[in-house]
């Protein structure tokens, strides 16, 4: 890399700090960069500024938005008794993108990790409290991943809600569409022989 001129060695040490990004493919980036009319390097850092200068969190759900509350939040036709608790925001445009659920969100920013030092305190879990306790909630569908943390958060979360007279569910897992069983791992296995459903 001491070979590029300083200008373009700072480009590349800035790409490769972006998750995912290692030192070879922050290079290539640069140099598509450089090779880039000077129009649409400018768009593109018009784009980053602009997402740092108008993108917040919801007050609500915390999830991503640019007007506040988000156009989640505010829409009538959705079922605000329904809350689906996520770890990021990614996840809630995941579950957007599938059409299958039509109530409000709420965004945790991460999952509990006491190795990580990471608690309830550093989590938007009071939020989601005080919104069981204000909004008139009804179900919260805890939709957290299927990792330790994740189940973690998923337990703690129930056994907090058990105190509030609200429906507390998880979402499914187990076998994937189109999944096949021999490349599955045990307990992915396990847990969709103790999840399974009549027909």
């Amino acid at each position: 890399m001491e070979f590029y001129p300083q200008s373009l060695i700072r480009l590349i040490k800035h790409l490769s700090k972006l998750p995912g990004i290692g030192e070879k493919t922050a290079a290539r980036l640069a140099l598509h960069i450089l090779r880039s009319s000077n129009e649409d390097a400018r768009a593109l850092s018009e784009s980053i500024l602009e997402v740092k200068e108008k993108i917040r969190f919801c007050s609500t759900c915390f999830g991503l938005c640019e007007t506040d509350p988000c156009k989640i939040c505010v829409n009538k036709g959705r079922d605000h008794t329904m809350v689906c608790v996520v770890e990021h925001p990614n996840d809630l445009v995941a579950l957007e993108k599938s059409g299958a659920f039509k109530g409000v969100y709420h965004v945790l920013h991460g999952t509990l990790s006491p190795m990580n030092g990471i608690g309830p305190d550093d989590l938007k879990i009071r939020e989601l409290m005080e919104r069981v306790v204000q909004d008139d909630i009804k179900e919260v569908a805890l939709a957290t991943n299927t990792n330790v943390e994740g189940e973690a958060t998923a337990s703690y979360l129930a056994q907090v809600l058990q105190s509030h007279p609200v429906r507390v569910t998880r979402i499914a897992t187990g076998v994937p569409v189109g999944g096949d069983l021999k490349y599955l791992d045990e307990v992915t296995l396990r847990r969709a022989m103790e999840r399974r459903q009549s027909l």
